[in-house]
């Protein structure tokens, strides 16, 4: 079966007859989502749509589904005007919509950590299946900053709002059982069964009508639109840019930092 790929710098796209594979490649760093990163990730969800894959599974390289939010970055300094500090603060919502709006079936193959923007970028994959390895975290409030993204309505799609605020609040990590038992995971898999399991999932769906799949996902988006909209998350990049410039905010990002070096 032919494959046909394209170039990233931080992630590998391809597609084998109807079933696509999006990695996130940053193994040494545990998948971070930076600038460039969440950048690539629209592009490679548009790039999707001019083939023909009707599937694509989420993944990341290495131990860990994604670290999120490259905290390196957030510590590091301001962008260079309020332009483009607002641009890098709404890159993750436009990554977000860009996969929620992408035709082919999502599936995400998560493993290790998935932490913050990592549980976000999880959220808008239409199926997750989660290695019993998985450990999750939203540590976004211990950082002084707010859950962006869209994150919280995406969280509230699936998970009751009392657990999703006792989630985002206290930033407490849970596994893959207890998002199963929450509704966020479809199913939980032996790590060693993980590639496997998602693997048989994406070749029975892919062999349903493309069209069928993508009416079903389109129509079930429409009906969590009108559950927990989205539509206000364009304001997210405004209190994530805020809370970028507080240096409160970025003395927590570095003692986070120095916490998970040490």
């Amino acid at each position: 079966m032919e494959e046909s790929t394209a170039a990233f710098r931080t992630l590998d796209a391809s597609v084998a007859g109807r079933i696509g594979k999006l990695t996130l490649n940053q193994p040494d760093k545990l998948n971070p989502l930076g600038t460039v990163p969440l950048a690539e990730i629209a592009e490679a969800a548009a790039w999707f749509d001019t083939t023909e894959a009707s599937v694509v599974i989420v993944t990341g390289a290495g131990r860990a589904f994604s670290s999120g939010f490259d905290l390196r970055e957030f510590a590091g300094g301001a962008a260079a005007t309020a332009a483009d500090s607002r641009a890098q603060a709404d890159l993750g919502r436009l990554m977000a919509d860009a996969m929620e709006r992408m035709r082919a079936l999502t599936i995400a193959a998560i493993k290790g950590p998935c932490v913050g923007g990592g549980v976000v970028l999880a959220g808008v994959c239409d199926l997750r299946i989660a290695a019993d390895d998985t450990v999750f975290s939203i540590p976004e409030v211990d950082l002084g900053i707010p859950l962006a993204w869209g994150g919280i309505p995406r969280l509230l799609r699936e998970i009751p709002p009392a657990i999703v605020r006792e989630l985002v609040l206290t930033c407490r990590p849970f596994d893959a059982d207890e998002a199963t038992s929450l509704g966020f995971v479809n199913r939980v898999v032996a790590r060693a069964d993980l590639d496997q399991a998602v693997g048989e999932l994406a070749e029975q769906l892919a062999r349903k009508a493309p069209s069928v799949v993508r009416a079903t996902k389109r129509q079930v988006n429409a009906a969590l639109e009108n559950l927990a909209s989205t539509a206000g998350a364009w304001a997210d990049a405004d209190q994530l840019r805020a809370a970028l410039g507080d240096p409160e905010a970025r003395a927590a990002a570095r003692e986070y930092l120095e916490r998970r070096q040490a």
